[in-house]
């Protein structure tokens, strides 16, 4: 009998048990998105964005796979604005990616500027790899929008983040899309960034002011991204809005190149996502003379401060990545060629063993020469010098007889992190963010699903 009791006992506390890891599971999902456990290398707060003419924001909860909080966002755009996109290379992108390339290529061939326009974004689902289902979703989501705003269905353009290979909801985001046009408002900025989280634990905004022929144009953007981060281009969902008057070729040629060196230049893990986007948005409300050419001198001073929002929250974007604790600079000089030059900056920073040692604050610069040896480049080992910060490690393929391993070891505590290489082989160079490989990129990904 008393056996019998304690078995019953025995179950009723496992099922207990059971339901506490449930609830656990439960909160560690909304904690995943905006939790306490903010990266270390996040910045102090979310920067105050100014509002730009002629565009609002929105965000609600639609229920994706969140529960109690904001998870879709809405930008409504002004008739008249210029539309510039850089999406994934990936072999299996989704049904927005495809949706928002044939929705830019059309406005490209003469529709800009003819009504207003929007973007749409969900985090929770990525509606990547769900065949059929995922062009339903997307038109379903497309024409409930353009409903609403009274703009065209092509001019509306849907992002999807989250888990892959599941049907979106999408009626669970059609039901919110009359709420998220009621709350449009031009400084809700923030409100968007932090409705498009997935494991990110602090939202990402960037700002830059400039005057072009004595007229002040804004320029602030906002993205998520914290894993499957590498080129081309990285996990993430970026949107960037100007009042500058610009061209929407000039626009862009101007996206196109910036992206090589910032949201290109990144990695956390090595792994392209299906879903990568980045739109950038004009109103030309901006009272100044209009830039048609990106070399021009005006449309080299707005390339240089939208560059300057790019890597701003590229770098952000590294800072959060999962389970990161430093932020790593991997530059390469000397090289042959570009080309090269990329391909060892690359290897180091993607490198598991390298970017271990970073985590274990090791200042093992065996691993950098094994890096720069697989990676494919042309390399000569008795030419290679390696550095940490400004610590000479390594010369002429041998240690430096002036390092010190206290020195390196010291340097390692530090949270931001330059590696630096040199071929001296040539004049070519190349630069790439990564971040440190700790257990809880590990746990991230291990539960990503549960």
């Amino acid at each position: 009998m008393d056996s019998d009791a304690e078995i019953a006992d025995l179950k009723d506390t496992v099922n207990k048990l059971r339901k506490r890891l449930r609830e656990m599971r439960d909160e560690q999902e909304g904690e995943a998105v905006a939790g306490p456990k903010v990266s270390p290398l996040a910045p102090a707060g979310f920067p105050l964005l100014p509002a730009i003419d002629g565009v609002r924001f929105a965000a609600a909860a639609a229920g994706v796979k969140y529960k109690d909080r904001a998870d879709v966002m809405l930008a409504e755009i002004c008739e008249g604005a210029a539309i510039a996109g850089v999406f994934t290379k990936s072999s299996t992108r989704s049904a927005p990616v495809l949706d928002c390339q044939n929705k830019l290529a059309a406005l490209a061939l003469g529709e800009q500027g003819k009504g207003g326009l929007a973007f749409v974004v969900n985090s929770g689902n990525s509606n990547a790899f769900t065949g059929g289902a995922g062009i339903t979703s997307v038109n379903a989501i497309s024409d409930a929008v353009a409903h609403s705003l009274g703009v065209s269905a092509g001019h509306v353009f849907t992002s999807s983040t989250g888990v892959i290979g599941e049907p979106l909801p999408h009626d669970r985001i059609v039901s919110v899309v009359d709420d998220l046009k009621a709350g449009l408002a031009p400084g809700a900025i923030q409100n968007a960034a932090k409705a498009i989280m997935t494991t990110d634990t602090f939202p990402k905004g960037s700002v830059q002011t400039l005057e072009i022929d004595g007229v002040p144009v804004k320029i602030a953007g906002i993205a998520k991204g914290s894993g499957m981060i590498a080129p081309d281009m990285a996990t993430m969902l970026v949107y960037i809005f100007t009042d500058a008057n610009i061209s929407q070729s000039a626009l862009q040629t101007i996206v196109s190149t910036r992206n090589k060196i910032s949201f290109n230049a990144i990695t956390v893990d090595g792994d392209t996502s299906t879903s990568d986007t980045l739109l950038v948005a004009a109103t030309c409300r901006a009272p100044m003379r209009r830039i048609t050419g990106a070399r021009s001198p005006q449309g080299r001073a707005f390339a240089d401060a939208l560059g300057k929002v790019m890597l701003d929250l590229a770098h952000q974007v590294v800072k959060d990545g999962e389970g990161a604790t430093k932020f790593v600079e991997v530059r390469v000089t000397g090289a042959t060629t570009t080309a090269n030059a990329q391909k060892v900056a690359l290897a180091t920073a993607n490198s598991p063993l390298v970017k271990t040692a970073i985590a274990g604050e090791d200042p093992n610069w065996g691993r950098v020469v094994m890096a720069v040896g697989k990676s494919g480049a042309v390399a000569d080992r008795d030419k290679l010098t390696i550095k940490f910060g400004d610590i000479l490690v390594a010369e002429n393929g041998w240690v430096s007889p002036d390092y010190a391993e206290a020195a390196g070891a010291n340097y390692m505590k530090q949270p931001e992190l330059r590696v630096h290489i040199d071929l001296g082989l040539g004049t070519a160079t190349a630069t790439v963010w990564t971040c440190d490989l700790t257990h809880q990129y590990i746990t991230i990904n291990a539960d990503y699903r549960s």
